[in-house]
């Protein structure tokens, strides 16, 4: 070869810039998920247990403004899952963020994304089997079976379903999405209809005046509608599942796009839209953090068969979180196994492409939490709750400095940006890492258990950093 081809072929390397990132994590799945299952996934990730469980006590706690809360977080959400949108069309991983950690913040950033999601996952199962043995015990048939058997055998199940393919998980997680949005349209459309025709609901005329009469959109103060943040954030934990899938998807670049765009709209519509409706159907103060919302206005509305129904359906969505907490984190530790940054057996795969090893150990933590159902099956959920929030604010962070990463290496050329775009960038990431801070200033300014978990930091902090040390003896490039 001539002088003069040796620089020619040089200058085209450099304008390519440097090699792709491969992760030796994404190797071996299935392409079994097809366009309507990453919809519904979208979709299931949107709509969880932080609604349907949730809503009830922070109503009660902040009133109508709790539809102010839900749109504020609902937004930063958005922009979290559009900039994992942005890096899964730059490079489609099931390692997701702890794939996109290692490419630009370097083997340690994964490790900490990867095992703080799983601190996510692990302690929002435990919040899930929780939710499921509430919503149980809503039939009097089995009020006499203990908190933590309920909770024992949803997990048995959930986990028996995981186990055998993604193909499973995706039809599981269709039909889950599936009874929850039809479900929230068939109340929205009930709660719709009382409000036209002037309803009572127990003996309550129903209304805007609900709101106006009884202190107003903050009938407590702006404050209880900060404090309630936290647990808002919780509600949106799954929307970031989409990323993970990608992976196992055929043409992420036309799928997800579409997937990603139509959380907002659902967001709007469920989340603030449920909220402003429960809001005129009964006084606030009526709701309860022992029972679902929804359930309460059914149930009062004379037709206790319709609380019963929508008490099925919350179970659901509880079950579809567990669901989807296994799935996420087998791929997620599988992907760090790879590197040495996880125990060897979670990077096992099945012969039906399951990464098995990953999903047992998240359900052994969640054994753990069958047992906190067992000690304390009052606060078991409050505890679990906000870990998990640690655990969310953490991956969502971690999204947000890769992609402002990403975003560098494009501005210096070393990349191309594909044309879905995170719109605002640096400003958006800048913006949205400092909501995620105030939620830790908020959970200290809340006291009680959340003042003990942000207490606890340092703790998790030793621990990653021991682990670290413990593990990087082990540790090789996963490319």
């Amino acid at each position: 070869m001539s002088e003069q081809s040796l620089r020619q072929e040089d200058r085209q390397q450099q304008q390519a810039g440097p090699p792709a990132h491969v992760d030796a994590g994404d190797a071996g799945y299935s392409k079994s998920l097809k366009a309507r299952h990453v919809n519904m996934i979208a979709i299931g990730g949107a709509i969880g247990t932080g609604l349907f469980l949730g809503a009830g006590g922070r109503l009660k706690d902040a009133g109508p403004s709790l539809a102010v809360a839900y749109a504020v977080c609902g937004i930063f959400a958005f922009l979290v899952v559009r900039a994992l949108g942005e890096l899964v069309l730059h490079r489609p991983s099931s390692g997701a963020f702890v794939s996109y950690a290692r490419e630009f913040l370097g083997e340690k950033g994964a490790f900490v994304a990867g095992w703080m999601y799983f601190l996510n996952w692990a302690t929002t199962g435990v919040a899930d089997i929780t939710a499921v043995a509430t919503y149980t015990h809503y039939w009097g048939m089995f009020t006499e079976i203990p908190q933590w058997v309920i909770a024992l055998i949803a997990l048995a199940v959930v986990l028996t379903v995981n186990l055998i393919s993604v193909k499973i998980f995706g039809e599981l997680e269709f039909w889950f999405a599936i009874i929850k949005v039809g479900a929230l349209v068939v109340f929205m459309a009930i709660g719709i209809f009382l409000l036209v025709t002037r309803e009572q609901v127990a003996g309550t005329s129903t209304g805007p005046s609900l709101i106006t009469d009884h202190g107003g959109v903050f009938p407590h103060g702006v404050l209880p509608m900060l404090l309630v943040i936290q647990g808002v954030v919780f509600a949106y934990a799954s929307v970031e599942l989409v990323g993970v899938a990608a992976g196992e998807t055929e043409n992420p670049e036309k799928i997800m796009p579409k997937a990603i765009n139509s959380i907002m709209w659902r967001v709007g519509l469920f989340y603030v839209g449920s909220v402003v409706l429960l809001s005129m159907l009964l006084p606030s103060d009526s709701y309860s953090g022992d029972q679902s919302p929804f359930v309460t206005v059914l149930s009062k509305i004379g037709v206790p068969a319709a609380g019963g129904v929508m008490n099925l359906v919350v179970l659901t969505a509880a079950m579809s979180s567990l669901n989807s907490g296994l799935y996420s984190t087998g791929r997620i530790l599988r992907s760090m196994a790879m590197s040495g940054s996880a125990p060897k057996f979670t990077g096992a795969m099945s012969r039906t492409q399951v990464p098995y090893g990953g999903i047992l150990l998240t359900a052994f933590f969640c054994v753990l939490g069958v047992g906190l159902n067992y000690v304390v099956p009052d606060k078991a959920f409050e505890i679990v709750l906000n870990f998990a929030a640690i655990g969310i604010l953490s991956t969502w962070a971690v999204i947000m400095l890769c992609h402002l990463l990403f975003w560098r290496r494009a501005q210096a050329g070393q990349l191309t940006r594909p044309g879905y775009r995170l719109p605002g960038s640096p400003y958006t990431e800048i913006v949205t890492l400092g909501f995620l801070a105030s939620v830790l200033v908020l959970m200290w300014a809340d006291g009680g258990a959340s003042r003990l978990t942000v207490m606890a930091l340092p703790a998790i902090l030793a621990a990653l950093v021991i682990g670290w040390f413990a593990s990087r003896g082990r540790m090789k490039d996963p490319r």
